[in-house]
This record gives C-alpha cells, sequence and structure tokens, in this order.
C-alpha cells in the first residue's frame, strides 16, 4: 500500500495533523538534515575564509599526522594588529610555495605591490630544552587583516645593524607611521636557508617581548620573498654609535656621558638577565650587537648564535671576531655559561667607558688566554670614573665563581647612574676602521657586520 493511500486509509479527510504525521520522514526530517548539512558546510567555508586558525582546530587529528609540513603564524603580542592596511612593495608573481619558491621573482625598484600574503613561522624545529616552553602554536591573523603592501621602501646599506648572513638582503620601510627594518630572504637562498629563516623568527616570536630587546612586528612567510619586520633603531649599533660621539658637529647630535653610559649598560644587563631567566645564553656581548633608538635606549641584540645554538644544538662559534669579548672558559674550549656572559658584559661596558676603541688592543688573538692566565686586565680608559671600572674588573675576573651575578652588576649600575657625571665624555681623533679590525682581532675577511 502506498503512503498516500495509507494516509487516505489512516486520516479522515482534512486531518492536517495526522497527515503530517504520516509523511513525518519527508516533510520534517529530511528537510531539516539537508539543511543542517548546509549550515555546517556555510559555517565551515566562512571559518576557513575569516577564520583559518580555527580550522586547524577542528579538522580530524588523522589529518594533522600525515607526512606534510604544517604551518604556524607568528604574530606580535595578541591584540596588536601590526600588519592591518599596510603592504610590501616587492615585485613578485602572485603565488609561491613557502618552502620551494621559483627562483623567478626580481627585486628591482621595489615599487610593485604583492598580494596579500599570510603569517606563518617555519615548521616545528629541533624541541628546546624543557626549561624553555615554546608556543605551540602561536595566534595566526585573520587573512582579511593581512598586509598588501610596505611604504616608502629604500634599500639600506649593507653594513647596517640588522644583516645576518649574504643571503638576506636590507630595507627600510614605513607601517603603522613607524619606521621599520625589513630583512627579506633573497631568492637564491636553499631550502635550509628558508628554514632557517623562519626559524628563527619563531624563535625570536616565542623568546617574547621584552622593552630592551628590538621588537618583532611581523612575518611574512607563506609566499616568497619571506621578510622577517623588525623596529627600525634609528642610532644603529652601539658600536659605530660611540664612534660618531668621537666627532664634532655630527647630525644628529651624538654625546655620550658617564650617566648614559650606566644607564644603557643597565637596560643590556635587564635584557641579559630576560634571556638567562629563559636558560638562554647570549655569547656575544658587545657594542656592536646593543641597538640604539632614537632616544638613546640601548636594546640587545645578536640572538642568532643564541638561536643556532638553542635549536640546532650547536656550539659556540670558534669565530676569531668574537675572542676579545670571550671569557677565559671559552677561549679554552670549554662551555660557556652565564659568568661567560657576565665576562663579556665586563668587556662591553670597557667599550662604552673607551667610545669604542678595541678591548685587549695591544693583545693579539693567539695570545689572549696567556695574557688572563697572567692576572692582567683591561686598562683603565681615561674618561672611566672608579665605580665603572671597579664593574668592569669585576666581571672579568679569571674564575667564573668569582664573578658578580647579573643581578649584583644591575644593583651596581643602578647605584653608579644616580651619581654619574653628566659631563660629555671625549676621546682623541676618529676610529680608524681598518685598524680597529686588527686590533679587535676580526682578521682580513671579516667586515663590519651586526646582524
Amino acid at each position: 500500500m502506498s503512503s498516500l493511500s495509507e494516509a487516505d486509509y489512516r486520516c479522515e479527510h482534512g486531518d492536517t495533523i495526522c497527515e503530517i504525521r504520516v509523511y513525518e520522514q519527508e516533510v520534517i526530517i529530511v528537510p531539516i538534515l539537508l539543511l543542517a548539512s548546509f549550515l555546517v558546510t556555510l559555517v565551515f567555508i566562512f571559518l576557513l575564509r575569516f577564520c583559518p586558525e580555527k580550522v586547524d582546530r577542528i579538522r580530524p587529528q588523522a589529518s594533522m599526522s600525515a607526512p606534510r609540513r604544517v604551518l604556524h603564524g607568528i604574530d606580535a603580542p595578541p591584540g596588536i594588529n601590526v600588519l592591518e592596511h599596510e603592504s610590501i612593495a616587492l615585485d613578485v608573481p602572485s603565488s609561491y610555495s613557502t618552502f620551494h619558491p621559483p627562483n623567478t621573482y626580481r627585486q628591482k625598484d621595489l615599487s610593485m605591490s604583492v598580494v596579500t600574503p599570510s603569517f606563518a613561522s617555519s615548521p616545528p624545529p629541533q624541541p628546546f630544552k624543557p626549561s624553555f616552553t615554546p608556543i605551540v602554536q602561536p595566534r595566526e591573523l585573520p587573512r582579511q587583516r593581512l598586509p598588501e603592501s610596505f611604504n616608502l621602501v629604500t634599500p639600506l646599506p649593507a653594513a647596517f645593524s640588522l644583516q645576518s648572513d649574504s643571503c638576506v638582503s636590507l630595507y627600510r620601510a614605513r607601517m603603522e607611521n613607524r619606521n621599520v627594518v625589513l630583512r627579506v630572504l633573497n631568492d637564491s637562498a636553499d631550502a635550509v636557508e628558508r628554514h632557517n629563516f623562519l626559524g628563527f623568527a619563531s624563535f625570536l616570536a616565542q623568546v617574547g617581548p621584552h622593552p630592551f630587546l628590538p621588537e618583532l612586528l611581523g612575518v611574512v612567510s607563506l609566499r616568497a620573498p619571506l621578510v622577517t619586520v623588525v623596529e627600525e633603531l634609528e642610532n644603529r649599533d652601539l658600536l659605530s654609535f660611540l664612534w660618531r660621539c668621537r666627532q664634532d658637529n655630527v647630525d644628529p647630535p651624538c654625546e655620550m656621558t658617564e650617566r648614559r653610559i650606566f644607564t644603557m649598560a643597565k637596560q643590556v644587563a635587564s635584557a641579559l638577565e630576560f634571556l638567562h631567566s629563559k636558560d638562554l645564553i647570549h655569547g656575544n656581548i658587545r657594542a656592536r650587537n646593543v641597538l640604539v633608538t632614537k632616544e638613546f635606549t640601548a636594546k640587545l641584540w645578536g640572538l642568532h648564535g643564541v638561536y643556532t645554538r638553542k635549536n640546532q644544538g650547536a656550539t659556540q662559534k670558534d669565530d676569531p671576531s668574537m675572542k676579545k669579548w670571550q671569557a677565559p672558559e671559552l677561549l679554552a674550549k670549554r662551555p660557556a655559561s652565564q659568568s661567560s656572559d657576565v665576562w663579556s658584559f665586563g668587556v662591553f661596558l670597557y667599550e662604552m667607558a673607551a667610545l669604542g676603541e678595541a678591548p685587549f688592543a695591544e693583545i693579539s688573538v693567539n695570545e689572549l688566554l696567556q695574557f688572563h692566565q697572567r692576572g692582567k686586565s683591561l686598562k683603565k680608559p681615561s674618561n672611566c670614573s672608579n665605580m665603572l671600572y671597579s664593574i668592569i674588573k669585576g666581571c672579568c675576573q679569571w674564575k667564573d665563581q668569582d664573578r658578580p651575578s647579573l643581578a649584583e652588576v644591575s644593583r651596581k649600575l643602578l647605584s653608579g647612574e644616580k651619581s654619574a657625571s653628566d659631563k660629555v665624555l671625549k676621546a682623541s681623533g676618529t676610529v680608524n676602521i681598518e685598524q680597529y679590525l686588527q686590533e679587535a682581532g676580526y682578521g682580513e675577511t671579516n667586515n663590519y657586520t651586526v646582524f
């Protein structure tokens, strides 16, 4: 018997309720299921378009375990939309894979726009030690808010203090009414260099913001060219700043006082304590690895070596240009420790007091360890107060257990800042770059580049 004849048989003529009950499956259940499927599909499409980070959370775990690269977003601290209404003005095609971009885009006059890039970090590198827990999945910006271009993009000289290697080019730009520096990975970079470039940016995001570390503003990582956006510090690196302070009538004005030395040193010590609290050893504290803002705030940089050692298990780099700043235990090929950074910090204080002179200038790199073994120390600069020189000597003790902790150094710097003089420090003559490189142990093949 058909449904129709069944309805006629069961229901009286005009009994609508009875007929609906008979046709319940066809009239109610099937349309509701179809409508629910449509709504679920619509919601998923909207999530995919506007909230891709939520899609990642609701995908089946099996798909996440598939053998493929999973990209996670990198962003500034939550609540800060760092790249809204901006775009990167680099000449590139419309689509690229993050890890295998074709070698076709050209870096010409940096005047053309690129399609909206996305934010993502590199695939997870080797896990950190338990004492430093990385962010598993940093928040990703919604796609409709990602940048389209940076404004006023201009190249920076090769010696500018954001260069890390030959595969990175540097540009100054404007973003959200502030100056920024773009670290752009060149199209000649191979897969390992691309991975390291994104891994370093991810590491900076995981370290977290600190008032005396340069601010990471964002990363363009789903389309080539890969870009890291860092705040620009107008006075560049501290070493070149100290050299300018030796000159007369420089523009912008550059004056170093004893009080400013204590203030800057206190800021660098704060950043170094922050790294040590995360079980990170800097290993390369010196004036060229400190950047200076327009307001003369010092910010510690030179973190690429920290990333390499922490993520890739590399040992302390055996670089002749670092030896004048290294503690005796490192010169003797022993492991670095936090007290090794304290030694380097003492040499860094000497650089500031001497307005950029090379430390241990009269000692060759090969004779440096024997020099330290004999109990010799850095000479007192002519502009250096007894208070500052006592801190330098305390940091540069032969035995690491005899060196003060960074907390003790910070207390002494704070005390010295209160009684320091505001008299402008002067030094005779400008620095001869070639002579400096030789005295500092760089060697003929090294150039003066920080990042």
